[in-house]
């Protein structure tokens, strides 16, 4: 029996963000016909991933696949997620489930956010602010400055990370940092998934460092972002028939 793929999202209080996963989720079973594809959430929105992996089980499932939809390796890929999977496991007995690398800083999501950027208008002394969560993982934290870095190199612009949570540089900090380079005009990437709450704190606060920013749109459910979640399951998949052979 082909394994499931449970694909499983943060979560938000914010309505537009599980509504852009589903969509995400959609594409994904167009981009993998054959395998069962399930949405599901770590928490604020429905249904939880415990719930769906708790159904395919009584449903006589024995193995599955979670796809974290998450940009970095932090807390919630390292933490939540493991102990919510062992507590699904630890009440099915016999239940295998394959948890797969985050989707991460995938070549074909940075071409996506790049993409996102082409609507902005060109305008001298211009400057993008690498927009993302933040996290207390100086890890994860890293891994968005090492993309602005390479950002700067390829766009032939001054580009700073900037989180919207837990860490430094913030948007006003990041804005001031290109200010200092002589960035009049700013362009923020958005290094983030789905709309949501953060995203919109985001665009406020880059607004208000310049009135005129441009505010890309999230990678949401370009066919691209679905292929590497297609591709980061069959990963998982052929780890699982590497496992039992």
């Amino acid at each position: 029996m082909t394994p499931p793929l449970v694909a499983v999202a943060h979560g938000s209080r914010d309505p537009r963000s599980a509504a852009t996963v589903r969509a995400l989720v959609e594409v994904v079973r167009a981009r993998a016909p054959g395998v069962d594809v399930h949405e599901s959430f770590l928490d604020l929105s429905e249904p939880l991933v415990t719930d769906v992996l708790r159904s395919l089980y009584a449903a006589g499932h024995r193995t599955a696949v979670v796809v974290p939809l998450l940009l970095g390796s932090a807390f919630h890929a390292r933490v939540d997620l493991p102990a919510l999977i062992g507590s699904v496991t630890a009440g099915c007995p016999g239940f295998v489930v394959r948890t797969s690398g985050v989707l991460g800083a995938d070549p074909a999501l940075q071409a996506v956010a790049l993409d996102r950027l082409t609507a902005a208008p060109r305008r001298r002394d211009t400057g993008v602010l690498l927009s993302a969560v933040g996290s207390s993982n100086a890890e994860a934290n890293t891994v968005v400055a090492n993309l602005a870095k390479q950002w700067e190199d390829r766009l032939g612009l001054p580009v700073s990370e900037a989180f919207a949570s837990a860490t430094q540089p913030d948007i006003p900090a990041a804005a001031g940092r290109l200010r200092a380079r002589g960035v009049r005009h700013l362009v923020v990437a958005s290094w983030f998934l789905a709309p949501g709450r953060l995203p919109d704190r985001i665009a406020r606060l880059a607004r208000e460092a310049d009135p005129a920013a441009f505010v890309a749109a999230p990678l949401a459910d370009d066919p691209r972002v679905a292929d590497v979640v297609v591709a980061r399951y069959a990963t998982a998949v052929s780890g699982l028939l590497r496992q039992y052979a």
